[in-house]
């Protein structure tokens, strides 16, 4: 290696490093460190987010096996929170990335005087080289540890096998997997074969989905920048698992639909190109900055909605009183569904977020729920797999809102897409119909 190329290896593990405390120790999210690069040409940033994307992706069994290689306990304070930073990217190149082991530790021992650590560069060798020494007695050591085994905190790893017993293991590993990246077709601009024929001109290859008939898997990611018509609004990067939203809602022309929780947008601009003739969609988000997402998104489609900023529990602040004839309601939740995505929900994510995330659901659905028409339909959604947030959520609604029922009955009116199913990523979905309260409708509680 030469010396500009370690000093530029050196910088870029530093700043993973800082980027790393921020999300472990400052609770920052992944997405919202990478707004903040370092001045680096391409191939350093593709470094610097395989660093820090794997880093956090294997945070836990890093951790675990950081504090059996280090002989004394780091401080508290941000520096040290920095050096065990760097400590577990060091772990993480050793396992995981085709860089050779001096390049590697070398590189990670001079990245110890960038973060302002340069008196502990000999610890940082000795970990690196003791781990390379005890490596086979950690890994038969990590079978008595799921924390370190599945690099899941051990609150999550109960959870789902308490939730899905027999199948946890199964989402655990789809879980640290690499994300797919699946294309959704404007149809509206061209047709789906169409565009995967130009793909293929292109020199992507990809693969269809049955059951999300306007996704495109690719076998191999790439940016948006590589994706021909990207800029011209021929297609949308958005997972399969997602686009079964407009699908579930049954679309008709000259419906009115609200996207509740829309932001940034995908689930709207499906709903416009799948159905082009409804009457309007309102798109409403909290949070204004991301609602310019969602107004930049369809403005590249060539799509029109009503965007509206406001809190989806407090009715009163936005409803203008004219009904729905259909509700997505795309819940706010734990997200355990994407987290091959956000790598970083296993390690900002919280046990009691159960119960408040689980509260703020229930109040939506009670708040938008008189919202819809009669024989309208209301969809439920989350990106979460956890019974809670999902199942016993729906159940609980139904034993309280007399003029809901499932639609279609309990088979029919509900599905759980584990992670890595069909390669997507996992999502629930329940479709609620709304009918006359005086009518005998005994509404059926889901089944897992």
């Amino acid at each position: 290696m030469s010396a500009e190329r370690g000093a530029v290896g050196a910088r870029v593990r530093a700043t993973a490093a800082k980027l790393n405390a921020a999300i472990v120790r400052d609770g920052r999210t992944l997405d919202s460190t990478l707004t903040e690069p370092a001045s680096l040409p391409e191939r350093d940033l593709s470094l610097l987010r395989a660093l820090l994307y794997g880093s956090i992706r294997w945070h836990h069994r890093l951790a675990w096996q950081l504090e059996r290689l280090l002989t004394g306990k780091l401080g508290r304070g941000r520096r040290d929170a920095e050096l065990a930073a760097l400590l577990r990217l060091g772990l993480f190149q050793l396992q995981w990335l085709r860089i050779p082991d001096h390049a590697a530790v070398s590189a990670t021992v001079d990245a110890a005087a960038l973060i302002g650590a340069a008196r502990r560069r000999g610890l940082v060798n000795a970990v690196l080289r003791r781990f390379r020494r005890d490596e086979q007695q950690l890994d038969a050591e990590m079978g008595g540890a799921p924390e370190a085994l599945w690099s899941h905190p051990p609150w999550l790893i109960e959870a789902l096998a308490n939730d899905w017993e027999g199948r946890a293991e199964t989402i655990l590993t789809a879980n640290n997997g690499q994300p797919p990246m699946w294309l959704r077709v404007n149809t509206l601009r061209v047709s789906v074969d169409d565009y995967a024929a130009t793909l293929a001109r292109s020199g992507h290859t990809c693969r269809r989905l049955e059951t999300a008939p306007a996704a495109l898997l690719l076998d191999k990611p790439v940016s948006t920048a590589n994706l021909p018509g990207y800029a011209e609004g021929l297609v949308s990067v958005q997972d399969a698992a997602a686009q079964l939203a407009a699908s579930c809602l049954e679309l008709r022309p000259g419906q009115r639909v609200l996207d509740a929780c829309a932001a940034p947008g995908g689930k709207t601009a499906h709903m416009l190109e799948a159905c082009p003739d409804l009457a309007e969609v309102v798109a409403l988000d909290r949070d204004q900055d991301r609602l310019g997402v969602a107004a930049d998104n369809l403005a590249r489609l060539g799509l029109s909605a009503t965007l509206v900023a406001g809190d989806a529990a407090d009715t009163d602040a936005w409803w203008d009183g004219r009904l729905f004839d259909r509700i997505l309601v795309d819940a706010p939740c734990s997200a355990i569904g994407v987290v091959r995505r956000h790598p970083d929900i296993k390690v900002l994510r919280r046990e009691s977020d159960r119960d408040c995330v689980a509260r703020l659901q229930a109040r939506l659905l009670e708040r938008l729920w008189p919202l819809l028409s009669r024989g309208g339909r209301l969809v439920y959604a989350t990106c979460t797999v956890l019974r809670q947030e999902n199942h016993a959520q729906i159940e609980r609604f139904l034993g309280s809102a007399a003029d809901a029922s499932l639609a279609g009955g309990p088979q029919q009116g509900h599905r759980q897409i584990l992670p890595g199913e069909a390669n997507m990523d996992g999502f629930y979905y329940a479709c609620l119909r709304k009918h006359d309260a005086r009518q005998d409708s005994r509404a059926s509680s889901p089944q897992q």
